[in-house]
């Protein structure tokens, strides 16, 4: 076979794969003289805005019944919603009719619920609430890292030594939860993550000489070697695919997520994401959907974590930038909110429960007369798997500026089980710079 120069540096150029032309974190390990047991922390973003009174809905309230004549979830009726055990304030709270896979979770104990929670701020812009959420500063969307980067970096996941995936963003890129991590890589698919065109002789070759390209001590060079090298790991290390998955961009990713995990790679952290849900018109059928695919794909992948023996060594937590309205608008759809809802799935989950506090939908009770309020930070979830599953006291770095009001004694939900370690709240710099680079072509 013979290559022109031109066809083989475009197959170098396709090594720093798995990105459909965006940025690139560079890999790197975590420390080897840490040996502190951590689950693998999985966040699964439904960007666009989920309607957590439409998934996890008050459907025996009379002013949700009034202001929803449309797309409430009812009690009764020929589609009713799914009825919930341990519910908040006495309410008869339900999930919606097509959120089956998801009660049968939350009936084997390893699903819970926290309602009425979110960000404090009062944003109801995409843009602004994501940043916020995903930078882990709620008054400020400019911090130059991103919440999961300074986790990764206070427990020494972006330092030297053999190389490992601490880090991993099921899609083509990594999100802003990530900003600033050494630790992060994105890719579709483990098992064909690798030089573009690279089989056999040719393999060897690029290697080669995209090694001598990336030996440097630029950052560029830095990250490009640690992703040679990552490839070199992964490369004849094909995990078992999982069977069961439902199929669709949701499910897919998990479906490999779970081969990342199996792997054995020192996997710390995981994104996802699943967009769609912005539902300003043409709710009734569209949100039913996304509620299936979310459902039956987190139940499969449950159960192949069961199957791999890994269900109690994951905890994975679903969030969206905000709720949606409380009164239903004239498009058969809702408008931006506030109060939101998350989800808590894992072997070492106190599921089958819902956690919060419920602020009731009264006009003097909404935020702004209009909205379902946060009764509870976002921040005080997260801290709590952070806290208890991944052996991380240091919530000052992570979240900068939070106290004990957003997570201390009296604030703990009880979420997940785990040792309660003392707190540091005082915030430290763990690393500079972003750690991005920029690669002109890449290969899903």
């Amino acid at each position: 076979m013979t290559l022109t120069r031109r066809e083989f540096m475009v197959g170098c150029s396709a090594a720093i794969a798995a990105m459909a032309g965006v940025h690139l974190s560079g890999v790197a390990t975590a420390n080897p003289a840490d040996t502190t047991r951590r689950d693998v922390l999985v966040a699964l973003f439904l960007r666009g805005g989920c309607d957590a009174l439409n998934l996890v809905a008050p459907a025996s309230d009379d002013n949700y019944i009034q202001a929803r004549p449309t797309l409430r979830i009812r009690t009764d009726g020929a589609t009713p919603g799914l009825a919930l055990a341990n519910p908040l304030g006495g309410i008869d709270f339900r999930l919606h009719p097509q959120a089956a896979a998801l009660k049968e979770l939350y009936d084997s104990g390893v699903l819970a619920v926290v309602h009425a929670c979110g960000l404090t701020n009062g944003t109801r812009s995409h843009f602004d609430a994501m940043d916020f959420m995903e930078r882990g500063t709620p008054t400020n969307k400019t911090t130059a890292s991103g919440w999961l980067a300074r986790h990764l970096a206070s427990i020494g996941a972006n330092g030297t030594g053999s190389v490992s995936l601490p880090a991993v963003s099921l899609g083509s890129s990594t999100p802003e939860s990530l900003l600033g991590s050494a630790a992060a890589i994105s890719m579709w698919n483990p098992n064909n993550f690798g030089i573009s065109g690279g089989d056999g002789w040719l393999h060897s070759d690029q290697t080669a000489r995209l090694n001598e390209l990336y030996n440097g001590t630029t950052t560029v060079h830095e990250a490009g070697k640690r992703v040679l090298d990552t490839i070199d790991v992964l490369r004849g290390r094909r995990g078992q695919e999982g069977t069961g998955y439902p199929g669709g961009p949701l499910s897919d990713a998990l479906r490999n997520l779970a081969q990342v995990i199996d792997l054995g790679l020192g996997l710390q952290v995981a994104t996802v994401d699943f967009g769609g849900w912005d539902t300003h018109e043409g709710q009734g059928w569209h949100f039913g959907n996304l509620v299936q695919a979310v459902g039956t794909s987190l139940q499969a992948f449950y159960n192949d974590l069961v199957r791999r023996n890994q269900a109690n060594n994951v905890t994975l937590v679903v969030m969206s930038e905000f709720g949606r309205r409380l009164k239903e608008n004239d498009s058969d759809g809702t408008d931006h909110g506030h109060g939101g809802v998350m989800l808590v799935l894992g072997g070492n989950v106190n599921g089958g429960k819902m956690y919060g506090q419920w602020p009731g939908l009264g006009k003097d009770q909404l935020d702004n007369s209009v909205d379902l309020a946060v009764t509870t930070d976002y921040r005080t979830v997260l801290s709590e798997i952070l806290v208890r599953r991944n052996a991380n006291p240091k919530l000052g770095t992570i979240f900068p500026g939070i106290d004990a009001k957003v997570y201390g004694d009296s604030t703990r939900l009880n979420l997940v089980r785990g040792e309660d370690l003392p707190i540091d709240y005082s915030a430290s710099p763990v690393f500079s710079g972003n750690g991005r680079v920029y690669l002109p072509l890449v290969r899903r």
